[in-house]
């Protein structure tokens, strides 16, 4: 009888220690599987008694809760286990134990609280462990076997005196079962080595715990020179103090004393003098739905204890699969991820990007991943800046660049006049394969592109193939409250001469005029840099488009078709765009330059 009875505590505590988890594979090499009890754990490793978790760890500190103690029971004996609805509000039909709480709730193994509720997280004791496997095994044989700790007249007092008359166990060195304490899976190991054994009478004592061993939560001291007790009250002798601020870990809870550890001192202080150590923030978010439920743990079957209104910021503490452990508005608890967001960055600044392919880091520098990239012309928010990087996002797209590549985005309404020179029945210059007229068309209409993040309106003076008239040029502008025109060319003349250069119209200096010539150096300057052409610099002369206006004007030649490298170049898509990108930077500068 008594070896059927330990063969099927046996299985029992098997199923206990395996946890709720798939046992298709052994986790062997567990790593933190400690040193005390080393020799069972690893001799029930090694009979495939006990499994670990995919992370390759025991958990040997983790207690067991009343639905894995449910579940555990309910393999053992080989109970339904499909999911169902069950008499407890909350174990649903969705609930992972559902079947196995239901089936031992049935069979009388376990049952609820006197609300009806069967509080599925919450942890096991070892006397209540000890009447369930009285329970479940009908355990019945009981003797004169006392503890300390457990009086007769407690409800718990005959199911530990059967575990304890089947030998199971037998208590601690100092004579105590320690029914309230929360039985853990290494303490599940000792007793299934021994029950595997099946040497019942060289069953020892079990040892005694390191008292530090168990942490039960980390509190932060709230008063100065907080005395340090060997006892839960005020008559035990003091053994130490505490210093305001001091964190503590917490060991066990006996009323309204706490065992504590800290600093090399461990003893009794009054709960009333702690309070839980700020968490730390490792990210802020938003709630996106009105009413979010907040549970006691990171998942549906969980408790809720609180809620949370649309659009309210939480901090994030922890990060558990989908589930968030989140602070706010008093709150604390978790959260699924999907009905949190991103809060909007602070924006400090905005700029343009004036690289071509702009590569968007993880961190503050080239070692970092690339994680995107800005083109030329596009805008981005600028939220932090560390050294001579940028944190900055655009649309979906955050991350870090240099500073380098980044110009002001001009903060005033801006509008530009873009000329592109001849049209219809006026080609201008034809050579080498090229009209100018559709040459300076297809740049200028990439100008509108590159400058459409910017903030820059663009007004067009033609944006298909037809001839406006130098005048109708200048009305074009001076009806769309332009206060700028640029025309852009191609040049033309000797098979030798090649190179950039931008017009500008100055009788005296006037401050059209200047603004004119300030223009045209800023557009001229990228325009060199970006064709890899000679620079032929920035000229005073009096073309009608730009003497006739009142606007800052200027005209600027991207290339001459007559010779064979510009004009090599100009037939390709790569050297038109970096034409168009010069000329949208070089008018940004400028506004720049304006404010």
């Amino acid at each position: 009888m008594m070896r059927k009875v330990c063969s099927l505590l046996f299985a029992l505590i098997v199923m206990t220690v395996v946890t709720i988890q798939s046992t298709d594979k052994v986790y062997a090499a567990l790593t933190d599987i400690p040193d005390k009890y080393a020799s069972e754990i690893n001799y029930l490793i090694e009979q495939e008694i006990i499994f670990g978790y995919p992370d390759d760890t025991f958990k040997p500190k983790n207690a067991v809760t009343r639905q894995e103690a449910a579940t555990m029971i309910g393999r053992s004996l080989n109970l339904e286990n499909n999911r169902q609805n069950t008499k407890f509000p909350d174990v649903t039909e969705e609930h992972y134990a559902s079947g196995y709480i239901a089936s031992a709730a049935e069979e009388g193994i376990i049952s609820g609280y006197a609300d009806g509720t069967f509080h599925p997280n919450e942890k096991v004791t070892r006397a209540q462990m000890a009447t369930l496997i009285a329970r479940a095994f009908d355990l019945e044989e009981t003797s004169s076997h006392s503890f300390t700790d457990v009086a007769n007249s407690a409800w718990y007092y005959t199911p530990i005196n059967k575990v304890a008359t089947a030998k199971i166990t037998v208590g601690y060195p100092d004579g105590t079962f320690k029914p309230g304490k929360d039985i853990t899976r290494e303490e599940f190991s000792v007793l299934m080595a021994r029950a595997m054994d099946g040497n019942v009478d060289s069953v020892g004592q079990e040892s005694e715990p390191d008292r530090t061993e168990t942490v039960i939560g980390e509190k932060m001291v709230t008063t100065d020179g907080l005395n340090v007790r060997k006892g839960p009250g005020t008559s035990y002798d003091i053994v130490g103090n505490f210093s305001d601020g001091q964190e503590v870990k917490v060991h066990e809870e006996d009323g309204s004393w706490r065992y504590v550890s800290g600093n090399g001192v461990e003893g009794y202080v009054h709960s009333a003098y702690l309070a839980d150590i700020p968490k730390p923030v490792i990210a802020e978010k938003i709630v996106t739905t009105d009413n979010l439920n907040v549970r006691k743990g990171p998942g549906v079957s969980y408790d809720i204890v609180g809620k949370y209104s649309d659009n309210q910021k939480v901090d994030v503490h922890e990060v558990d699969g989908d589930w968030r452990l989140v602070s706010g508005n008093g709150v604390e608890g978790y959260v699924h991820s999907a009905y949190l967001a991103d809060i909007p960055k602070p924006v400090i600044a905005e700029k343009i990007v004036t690289a071509d392919s702009l590569n968007v880091r993880k961190g503050p520098g080239t070692s970092y991943d690339v994680v995107g990239q800005f083109t030329t012309g596009q805008a981005v928010d600028v939220h932090k800046e560390e050294g001579s990087w940028r944190l900055v996002s655009s649309g979906s797209l955050e991350g870090y660049v240099h500073e380098a590549y980044l110009t002001d985005k001009p903060s005033v309404n801006r509008t530009v006049a873009i000329d592109p020179g001849h049209g219809g029945s006026d080609p201008g210059a034809v050579a080498n394969g090229l009209v100018e007229k559709e040459v300076v068309l297809d740049v200028s209409l990439k100008v509108r592109e590159y400058l459409r993040d910017t903030g820059i309106n663009v007004v067009m003076t033609r944006s298909s193939d037809w001839y406006p008239t130098l005048d109708g040029r200048v009305n074009i502008a001076n009806r769309n409250n332009a206060d700028s025109f640029v025309s852009v060319h191609a040049n033309a003349f000797l098979s030798s001469a090649n190179g950039v250069e931008t017009f500008y119209y100055a009788k005296g200096m006037t401050d059209r005029e200047y603004k004119s010539y300030k223009l045209a150096g800023y557009i001229n300057e990228r325009l060199h840099r970006s064709m890899e052409m000679t620079d032929r610099g920035v000229k005073n002369a009096g073309y009608r488009v730009i003497k006739a206006t009142n606007l800052p004007a200027v005209l600027t030649e991207i290339g001459f078709l007559t010779n064979d490298e510009d004009a090599a170049k100009l037939k390709t898509q790569k050297y038109r765009d970096e034409a168009a990108k010069a000329i949208a930077m070089g008018i940004v500068d400028y506004y720049n330059w304006r404010e």
